[in-house]
């Protein structure tokens, strides 16, 4: 990344698709690097981009005993991107009642549910698709915990599709372009829901990433990769629709409708914070956030849809 290129603090939020007061609870934690321009926050896209690594590799083995392995100690720990999460945390925070401080980790779906199964987080989201059920999340919360029962809890509907350049000037359709020999794509990292998506439809097609130009080409964010097509850099790219219209110069055509879902460990579902949370998701309140935002679909918000 250009080292020259300095980030605001709402660019930072925007990238890591989260509420600019996280950008500041991450730097008065000191877990975000920034430096002043007089009187104002700035941030390299290294540091951003370093943080965003950190927190894929997850912490340390003695940072996460002192957070608490459990739902019951000292930190609840949820992974996953969607700025959802950050309005839940900050109804949990709301609360005043004693208990674990909620944490964030900005993990994807996959490597979520495997700090899940290994007890270093406390609740992961997902939003993984399964080509051979047509099914979304529960399948692999089967492979990957194995074992364990879970409880998954539905969050919200959201749309995956392609991000294309203003006028679609390709005039892409449908997944079936993906054979096309004349398109260049930038992709989401290996774990990522997007990236699962566009993965489980190529297998199903019979074609390799590594024949698609641009495949090994990796961003961290749904918004990091409409950026990358709105700058002309590549064709398409797969995310939601959400980051499409936070882009200028940039097109979105919906594809398919997902399944976004919480999954917590059925040993922790009657844990304070755990109750709270399911409470906080069924609220009128919380809901109303959400209702009228492009690109959510809050029906069923909060309800249990597979015990495994």
């Amino acid at each position: 990344m250009d080292e020259r290129t300095t980030l605001t603090a709402k660019d930072v939020a925007d990238l890591l698709r989260v509420a600019k007061n996280t950008v500041y609870e991450l730097v008065k934690r000191g877990e975000l690097n920034h430096y002043k321009v007089g009187r104002k926050m700035r941030f390299s896209r290294s540091d951003v981009e370093r943080y965003i690594n950190d927190s894929r590799k997850g912490h340390s083995q003695e940072e996460r005993q002192e957070k608490g392995g459990k739902a019951g100690g000292q930190g609840f720990i949820i992974c996953g991107q969607d700025a959802l999460l950050d309005v839940l945390t900050g109804f949990l925070g709301r609360s005043g009642k004693p208990g674990p401080q909620a944490l964030r980790s900005y993990v994807g779906s996959y490597r979520g549910l495997v700090a899940l199964y290994h007890g270093e987080v406390q609740a992961a989201t997902a939003h993984l698709w399964d080509g051979d059920s047509g099914k979304y999340n529960v399948p692999f919360v089967r492979r990957l915990l194995p074992g364990i029962p879970a409880t998954v809890i539905h969050l919200a509907g959201r749309v995956q599709g392609f991000y294309v350049a203003s006028g679609n000037p390709k005039g892409l359709k449908s997944w079936g372009d993906l054979k096309r020999p004349d398109l260049a794509m930038v992709n989401r990292e290996k774990g990522a829901g997007s990236r699962v998506l566009l993965d489980e439809h190529l297998r199903l097609m019979g074609l390799r990433g590594r024949d698609i130009v641009g495949y090994q080409r990796e961003e961290l964010s749904h918004l990091s990769v409409a950026g990358a097509v709105g700058r002309g850099e590549a064709d398409f790219g797969v995310g939601d629709l959400k980051a499409a219209s936070q882009v200028d110069g940039v097109d979105f055509l919906a594809l398919q409708n997902e399944r976004y879902d919480m999954v917590i460990k059925s040993e922790d579902m009657d844990s304070p914070v755990v109750m709270e949370i399911m409470d906080i998701l069924r609220r009128r309140e919380f809901q109303a956030q959400f209702q009228f935002m492009r690109g959510y679909d809050i029906k069923g918000m909060g309800d249990v849809i597979a015990e495994t």
